[in-house]
C-alpha cells in the first residue's frame, strides 16, 4: 500500500514547496506504528493535527527548512505540514535519489488542499494518486508544449506583451510592477491554454486565482474567513468560468472552426477505450496548468524588477545584451527563437532572481546577486542545481516559462529604465515571495533618458 508520507523535494531555492510525494512502503502497519516510527528520518512532527504548519506558513519557509537541517540532518528530516506527515529531501544526493526512483519508490499525488480545490482528485482513498503519465500525454500531445510549438507561439508572447506595455506602462511616471505582472502572466496563459484574449473576462480572473494559489499554501480548513474559505469561493467561480468556455468551444468546434490551444485538445482527446475526459476533470486540469503558468512566473517578473533596479550595472548588461538583439530586427519585427536564445544573461539574471540555491558548499556568497556565477564556464556537480526538476519530474512547462519571461524582460528593458520608490518595502516570506505593497517603480522612459 502507500503509506501516508509525504516526501517534499526541497533543492534549497527560494521556492520549496515544489513537489510533494509519496512514499511507497511495503508494510501496511499505520505511520505511528513502533515498527515504522524506529524507520522515519529524524524530526518533529509538531502538534496534533496542524504539526508544525504554523512556523513553516507565518515564518520563513527557506529558515524553516535550514534550521531542521541544521537541527536534525542535513539530508532528510521529518515534519507535518499542511496535513501531511512529510519527509523533506535535501541536497544533491537527495535529488538524485529521487529522480532515479520514480514509480519505483516515490508515485505522485495531490496534498489535501490541492485534493480539496481541485476536486475532480478526490476519491475514496486517503491519498489519490495523481495520473501523472495521463496528464503529461495530454499537455505534451500533439505539440503544445514542445519547443515547435512553442517558437509559434513567441509571436503571440511578444504581440501581447508589447499591447501590456502600451496600455499598462507607457504613459506612467509610476507603476506596481506586481499587479502588472500578474495581469501579463494571466493573459499569456489564459491565450496559450484556453485560446482567449478577452481583457475584461481575465481581468475579472485575477483575484481569484491570487485566492487559489494562497489556498493551495493554506492550512484545509474552509470557514468564513480563512484563506482556504476565499480559494474555495475562487475555484468555483473559475471552474464556472471554464464551464463557459468549454461550452463555446465545443459549439465552436461544432461549426467547424479549427481550434489550437491546449483546452480544446481536452475536450476532444480521449483514453485508450475512447472514452472522453469528464468536463469536470478537465476544468481542474486546465485551472492547475493556469495557476502553474500565472503566479509563479509573475513573481520571476516582479522580482527581476526588483533586483535589477537595485543594480544599475546588472541593469547596464541586461540593456546591451537586449539592445543587440534588437539590433537584428527589422521595424515592427517579432521575436523569434533564435532571439531568445542570445539572451543568455538575461536568463542568467533569472536564475539568480528565482531560483538561488542557498547551499553555501556549492554555491559561495549564496546570498549574493550574481548573474555571473552561471556563465557558462562555470559548473558544478550533478544534482546541486535543478530548479525545473528532472528525471521524469522535469517541469514540461520549462521553456514556456522561458519564453514569457524573456519576452517581458526584452520589452521592459528597451523601454525604460526605472527605481524602486521604496527600497525597504516589507517581502512577505511565504511559499510564493510578496512584496507588500505591489513594488512600486519609478519609470523613465529611455527615449528621454
Amino acid at each position: 500500500m502507500e503509506l501516508s508520507l509525504a516526501i517534499l523535494l526541497a533543492p534549497i531555492v527560494l521556492t520549496l514547496l515544489v513537489a510533494i510525494f509519496a512514499l511507497r512502503e511495503k508494510s501496511r502497519a499505520p505511520i505511528s506504528s513502533t515498527n515504522d516510527a524506529k524507520n522515519l528520518p529524524p524530526g518533529s512532527m509538531g502538534w496534533p493535527i496542524i504539526g508544525e504548519t504554523i512556523e513553516f506558513l507565518f515564518g520563513n519557509p527557506e529558515n524553516f527548512v535550514f534550521d531542521r537541517m541544521t537541527k536534525y540532518s542535513p539530508h532528510i528530516f521529518k515534519t507535518n505540514i499542511l496535513g501531511e506527515p512529510t519527509a523533506v529531501i535535501c541536497g544533491a544526493e537527495g535529488h538524485k535519489f529521487l529522480f532515479s526512483n520514480e514509480q519505483k519508490l516515490f508515485t505522485a499525488f495531490r496534498p489535501l488542499s490541492s485534493k480539496k480545490l481541485f476536486r475532480s482528485s478526490q476519491g475514496g482513498a486517503a491519498h489519490v494518486q495523481a495520473p501523472r503519465n495521463d496528464e503529461v500525454k495530454v499537455l505534451r500531445s500533439p505539440i503544445f508544449l514542445k519547443p515547435e510549438a512553442l517558437v509559434r507561439y513567441l509571436g503571440h508572447m511578444d504581440s501581447i506583451t508589447q499591447q501590456q506595455m502600451v496600455k499598462y506602462w507607457d504613459d506612467e511616471d509610476e507603476v506596481k510592477a506586481f499587479p502588472l505582472a500578474k495581469t501579463l502572466t494571466l493573459t499569456l496563459a489564459c491565450r496559450f491554454f484556453l485560446g482567449i484574449d478577452d481583457p475584461e473576462r481575465i481581468s475579472r480572473l485575477v483575484s481569484d486565482f491570487d485566492d487559489v494559489t494562497v489556498g493551495l499554501h493554506s492550512v484545509p480548513v474552509s470557514f468564513p474567513g480563512t484563506k482556504f474559505y476565499r480559494a474555495n469561493r475562487a475555484a468555483a467561480a473559475i471552474r464556472k468560468e471554464l464551464r463557459q468556455v468549454m461550452k463555446e468551444k465545443k459549439t465552436a468546434m461544432a461549426a467547424g472552426i479549427t481550434m489550437q490551444d491546449i483546452l480544446s485538445h481536452m475536450i476532444v482527446a480521449t483514453d485508450s477505450s475512447g472514452k472522453f475526459m469528464a468536463e469536470g476533470e478537465i476544468a481542474d486540469k486546465i485551472m492547475g496548468l493556469l495557476v502553474a503558468g500565472y503566479s509563479t512566473v509573475a513573481t520571476a517578473m516582479t522580482f527581476f524588477m526588483k533586483y535589477v533596479g537595485e543594480r544599475p550595472d546588472i541593469y547596464a548588461k541586461v540593456l546591451r545584451e537586449q539592445l543587440e538583439v534588437e539590433s537584428g530586427k527589422k521595424t515592427g519585427e517579432l521575436l523569434d527563437w533564435d532571439d531568445i536564445q542570445k539572451m543568455k544573461y538575461s536568463w542568467n539574471v533569472y536564475w539568480t532572481v528565482s531560483t538561488t540555491n542557498k547551499n553555501p558548499e556549492y554555491f559561495p556568497e549564496p546570498e549574493k546577486f550574481d548573474p555571473s556565477r552561471y556563465e557558462e564556464g562555470n559548473t558544478y556537480p550533478p544534482f546541486t542545481f535543478v530548479p525545473f526538476g528532472g528525471g521524469p519530474r522535469l517541469c514540461p512547462g520549462k521553456e514556456y516559462a522561458r519564453l514569457a519571461i524573456l519576452t517581458f524582460v526584452h520589452n521592459v528593458v528597451k523601454r525604460f529604465k526605472w527605481e524602486l520608490v521604496d527600497p525597504k518595502e516589507k517581502i512577505i516570506e511565504s511559499t510564493m515571495p510578496t512584496p507588500t505593497m505591489g513594488l512600486p517603480i519609478r519609470l523613465t522612459s529611455r527615449s528621454l533618458a
